[in-house]
């Protein structure tokens, strides 16, 4: 927008009065005055504006990685989304809400008729000065306000109009000078879609919080039982002598869980889809951004996207005891919620979608139990429940199944982005087994003795993370750029705008690195050698950490050389029990021996961190300025962030903040 000195004889950016105007008159160096203007609480999920401000303060233009280390600090490793997620534009399951309550106004989140914005005047104002201002849309009748010239004004003006605002500035001598702006606010509607990579798994918003010891069961082994630590002001039986649980207890379990923004979906505030548009919202203050979060834990194109899954948790918000168990389909909430936009705005699209996804249609997951999961028993078991996936399986799936559901993909995704997949930012993966750009990681039980069961073998490591590099990754660029022959019908309307550029860094930051700085308990208390834990059966009831140190000292968000969480980091982050799980998979009891495994890979391990989340957004943001046509600010920095100190090989620092988006083959 341009700002705008009204003259007699034209709008122009030059300094002067409108003669015709007897209580002007023109003066030469009157001052250079300029309106500027910002949306208001512009991320429009967030229902309260201290919570956007909150964020936008530690953005200072060195990227969203640096200002998550910021917030991660900040916090004291306890995370910045806890005093967020209960303030968002969602109802107890985690789904948006028609109309949503922000900042006092109700607004439809879907079809807003207006927007907050605060209007103020920079340059040389007079001191203790009273200026006029006029804010005219052209549809009702001119609002006037008279404040103190350095005063901030705020208003709502309507979606979708030009307001023209006017102010004269008074000159000490009896005069003034008028200034003029064009209000207009863009509303860019986002969709989130994908799997539990574009949904932030790995992160709950607020983390479990552990202390004293749980009793586990083992499968078949000499020693029936262990002990990890338990979730926080769990008061009933925590002990294996028990066989079932009532359902007063189970409840009381389940309140003491981790929370998520949408607890079906584990989506969270975490996540890169979150992070980038938000980021967007901070940096561009003519804008408001309207997000669609749609990603959901465990999706494959098939089922998460075409057809509903089974929900992985449950809420344990108050008044909220149970959950259907399962998650809609991804295409079939954005139907309904572009039905609803279309409502209002018939030739509504989508201004972009955000999307990831493929990784469990090659049963990514299936592929890291086979690398983790040691003991014969429990692999039996979860090979019975198809759990358990090798790379020639999922190089089978690579080749045979995801061309064809990417086709149906993208034959999807068409009517929601007026016809051309430009508007589609596919964000890739990064590998999670890597220590260096060539060497994967070593292998053994460092950051996997949460389970007595887990240590990493090294060939069956090297084989997936040789897979992941050399086949899946090059396969992904291929469907979502239609790098190929056959990829695509019409590659001009088909081509999906590609990121990977984090995938570089990623390499430096896998499951098996560790900092010089990683956090103090982590130092202590996670041994290399696979002995983090007490297996004392006098003392591990009371005090299962092996240091002797109490869980809770565990810092769920802090920086860490690891960008992956593990799966200790996935107990102590989250320590879920999924709800959506096979029948053969289906456990007695919370003691059951199958939960014992369960609950410390399905919080997220094998996950970003919010950390590696951050840096995904950092690649995904130009790509998404290109999208939507929109540059970054001029004070946007270009330095990379420097590196912590790793005792694995340094990082390759990331793209530069503000860097053009990747171009597409």
């Amino acid at each position: 927008m341009r700002t705008l000195l009204i003259l007699g004889f034209g709008i122009g950016l030059i300094t002067g009065l409108a003669p015709s105007a007897p209580a002007f008159a023109q003066l030469a160096g009157t001052g250079d005055f300029h309106i500027q203007w910002e949306v208001k609480n512009r991320f429009r999920l967030f229902r309260n504006e201290a919570d956007f401000q909150r964020l936008a303060v530690q953005s200072r233009g060195d990227g969203i990685l640096a200002q998550e280390r910021r917030l991660e600090t900040a916090s004291d490793g306890l995370g910045w989304a806890k005093d967020i997620v209960g303030n968002l534009c969602l109802d107890g399951y985690g789904e948006l809400v028609d109309t949503c309550t922000r900042d006092g106004e109700k607004e439809s989140y879907l079809n807003p008729k207006d927007h907050s914005v605060g209007v103020s005047l920079t340059g040389p104002v007079p001191q203790d000065a009273t200026c006029v201002w006029n804010f005219d849309d052209g549809d009702g009748p001119v609002r006037t306000n008279s404040v103190p010239c350095r005063q901030e004004v705020r208003l709502r003006v309507r979606s979708g109009k030009t307001t023209v605002a006017t102010v004269d500035v008074p000159l000490g001598d009896g005069t003034a000078q008028r200034v003029a702006t064009e209000i207009a606010v863009r509303d860019v509607l986002i969709a989130g879609l994908g799997d539990s990579i574009a949904a932030g798994e790995g992160n709950p918003d607020t983390a479990v919080e552990l202390d004293g010891g749980f009793c586990f069961r083992r499968f078949f082994r000499g020693v029936s039982q262990y002990y990890r630590p338990s979730r926080a002001g769990y008061t009933d039986d925590r002990s294996c002598e028990i066989s079932s649980v009532s359902p007063t207890a189970a409840r009381e379990w389940a309140r003491h869980g981790a929370r998520w923004m949408n607890p079906a979906c584990h989506r969270s505030l975490y996540s890169y889809q979150v992070r980038t548009t938000l980021a967007l919202a901070v940096e561009q203050p003519h804008i408001a951004v309207t997000l669609v979060p749609l990603a959901c834990t465990g999706a494959t194109i098939a089922t998460g996207m075409f057809s509903g899954q089974r929900a992985d948790d449950c809420p344990w918000v108050t008044g909220i005891e149970r959950c259907s168990g399962t998650a809609p389909a991804q295409f079939g909430e954005l139907k309904d919620i572009m039905a609803a936009v279309r409502k209002q705005q018939p030739n509504r699209n989508l201004d972009m979608v955000l999307l990831t996804v493929g990784a469990n249609d090659v049963n990514f997951a299936g592929l890291v139990a086979n690398v983790i999961v040691d003991s014969l028993a429990e692999r039996l078991l979860l090979k019975q429940g198809g759990s358990i996936s090798s790379v020639a399986d999922s190089q089978a799936a690579l080749d045979e199944d995801l061309p064809g559901e990417f086709s149906q993909l993208r034959t999807a995704l068409k009517p929601y982005v007026g016809g051309n997949l430009n508007r589609v930012v596919y964000v890739s993966y990064g590998n999670p087994a890597m220590q260096s750009e060539t060497q994967p990681c070593p292998g053994g039980r460092d950051g996997l003795d949460v389970h007595p069961a887990f240590g990493a073998d090294s060939d069956r490591l090297r084989a997936a993370a040789q897979f992941v590099e050399n086949k899946f990754l090059p396969k992904l660029r291929v469907l979502a750029t239609c790098d190929g022959s056959k990829a695509c019908k019409d590659a001009n309307t088909e081509r999906m705008v590609f990121v990977d550029s984090h995938q570089q860094a990623f390499a430096r930051h896998g499951m098996c690195v560790r900092a010089d700085t990683d956090p103090e308990f982590d130092r202590n208390c996670f041994s290399k050698t696979g002995n983090s834990f007490s297996e004392d059966p006098n003392t591990a009831p009371d005090n299962p950490m092996a240091c002797g140190e109490p869980p809770s000292n565990y810092q769920p968000y802090m920086p860490r050389g690891r960008w992956i969480r593990t799966a200790n980091d996935s107990y102590f982050v989250a320590m879920t029990y999924p709800e959506g799980m096979p029948a053969v998979l289906k456990p007695s009891d919370i003691h059951d021996a199958l939960w014992g495994v369960l609950s410390a890979v399905y919080g997220g391990a094998v996950h970003p961190s919010a950390e590696g989340y951050a840096a995904m957004a950092d690649a995904a943001l130009p790509a998404v300025r290109g999208v939507l046509g929109l540059t970054p600010p001029p004070s946007f920095s270009t330095e990379a962030l420097p590196p912590p100190t790793m005792s694995a090989p340094p990082p390759v620092p990331l793209p530069a903040a503000g860097a053009p988006p990747p171009r597409t083959p």
